[in-house]
């Protein structure tokens, strides 16, 4: 029943991407993200839904008289554009040249969509469509492992679905703690009291799930980003005051060997696990300096081990976004994937700036805030974790990128009229926005 339900879905919206290409980026995300269909027993689990998606949504772009599509070319879209370029390259010349493509072609699948994101992404309500996907696609799994952790006392470790990005403990773990701020940003903008109090609802059953998860480094990502979302929140008072009840009572909720867990933090030296990840991080480093061009995907096997790890026969996946980078593309890769952080986190901090002095561009400016406490919940939780390509953090970048084009758009509109304004954006390079609305439904 399920796998009909999930088809009929999707066959029900095809139509209505083809009108609004603006909503494939919802049924994307949901697909990618959520992966709904590997809930299912039967067809829909192998069934091609997301490419079903993604070639309808780009049909329907080619084919729109309407407006041309355009990637504004700006210091987040460039630094994107030669990371994939230069993924393409050290693809190329990979230690296992033949193994690469699955790889390649996944990355360059989510990559590729990402591109399409930043093309559709034009107005408020196409980056809150996308917020909503994210949360809905990630809080669907939050709630349901906090009810589980509320049953069973957080006895049993909460995991992800099975054959995602996030299938993991770990994983799903640093997935949700992600995903609290956005429901906090979207929390300002339900009207409805109910639909408030479930929003807050979900937050802490989303953190209890991240908890229950025993994942060390999404507690250390948790303490971050409650940490930053006390710093970037508006009223620093409340925010304080609820963290200050709410965080000692989860703590006492979670069972002793929860506590026994965490505690060995400290004591990563005697933790199989956890040198094994180190082992790999000396790996990746020796590998660079051997490779400028890195090794590729599909490096983590007995015979590179033996070439670049201390210890050759104790082989582990990378477990950190900066070691994974660092092994499979070298320096430069490593040096491109820092530099679209940085560009993206400074592209925050710019809607911040650019929409304090405007009421009607708050909502640009916590929306930017919530992001950067996103995904500084990623950069720290990304520490331990093999998900450079976690496709999450690249539409939060896209997001940003769009609202700043907004908020710039919006603030010719609200400043003082002083006749043209010369520094007004050409109607045939940037899109009139009036024409936009009268045009475009979505």
């Amino acid at each position: 029943m399920r796998d009909v339900v999930i088809t009929l879905l999707v066959l029900a919206a095809l139509p209505y991407i083809f009108r609004r290409p603006s909503f494939g980026v919802v049924m994307w995300i949901w697909m990618g993200v959520m992966n709904p269909h590997t809930q299912g027993w039967g067809f829909a689990r192998e069934f091609p839904f997301a490419a079903i998606i993604a070639v309808t949504t780009v049909a329907a772009m080619a084919t729109d008289p309407r407006r041309r599509y355009r990637l504004a070319l700006n210091p987040v879209t460039i630094t994107f554009l030669l990371f994939v370029a230069w993924m393409a390259l050290t693809s190329a010349f990979a230690i296992h040249a033949d193994q690469v493509g699955g790889q390649l072609v996944k990355v360059m699948k989510i990559m590729g969509m990402t591109l399409v994101v930043l093309l559709l992404l034009r107005k408020r309500v196409h980056v809150e469509w996308l917020v909503w996907a994210v949360v809905v696609s990630i809080g669907y799994y939050g709630v349901k492992g906090g009810l589980f952790t509320l049953r069973s006392g957080g006895q049993y470790r909460v995991w992800g679905p099975i054959g995602t990005f996030i299938d993991g403990n770990n994983e799903i773990a640093l997935a949700l703690v992600m995903t609290i701020p956005l429901m906090l940003y979207l929390h300002g903008l339900v009207a409805h009291r109910w639909g408030r109090r479930a929003l807050l609802a979900a937050m802490v059953l989303c953190a209890l799930a991240s908890l229950a998860s025993y994942s060390r480094g999404a507690a250390i990502a948790m303490a971050l980003m409650l940490g930053a979302l006390w710093i970037k929140s508006r009223n620093k008072a409340l925010t304080g005051v609820l963290l200050a009840c709410c965080v000692p009572v989860a703590l006492l909720f979670m069972p002793a060997q929860w506590h026994d867990r965490i505690d060995t933090i400290d004591q990563y030296q005697d933790d199989m696990s956890a040198m094994g990840r180190i082992n790999a991080w000396h790996m990746a480093f020796n590998l660079a300096n051997d490779r400028p061009l890195g090794g590729g995907f599909e490096i983590y096997d007995a015979d590179v081990f033996e070439r670049y790890a201390p210890v050759p026969e104790d082989v582990h996946a990378a477990h950190s976004i900066y070691f994974q980078v660092l092994g499979e593309h070298g320096w430069v890769g490593l040096a491109l994937y820092l530099a679209l952080g940085f560009f993206t986190w400074r592209t925050g901090t710019a809607i911040i700036r650019q929409a304090a002095p405007f009421a009607d561009l708050a909502w640009a400016g916590h929306l930017a805030r919530m992001i950067q406490v996103s995904l500084l919940g990623f950069l720290a939780g990304g520490t331990f974790l093999s998900l450079a390509y976690f496709d999450v953090p690249y539409y939060l970048m896209a997001a940003l990128v769009a609202t700043r084009t907004i908020v710039e758009r919006e603030r010719l509109v609200l400043l003082p009229a002083r006749g043209k304004n010369p520094l007004a954006p050409d109607d045939d390079v940037a899109g009139n926005p009036d024409e936009e609305l009268r045009h475009d439904p979505a």
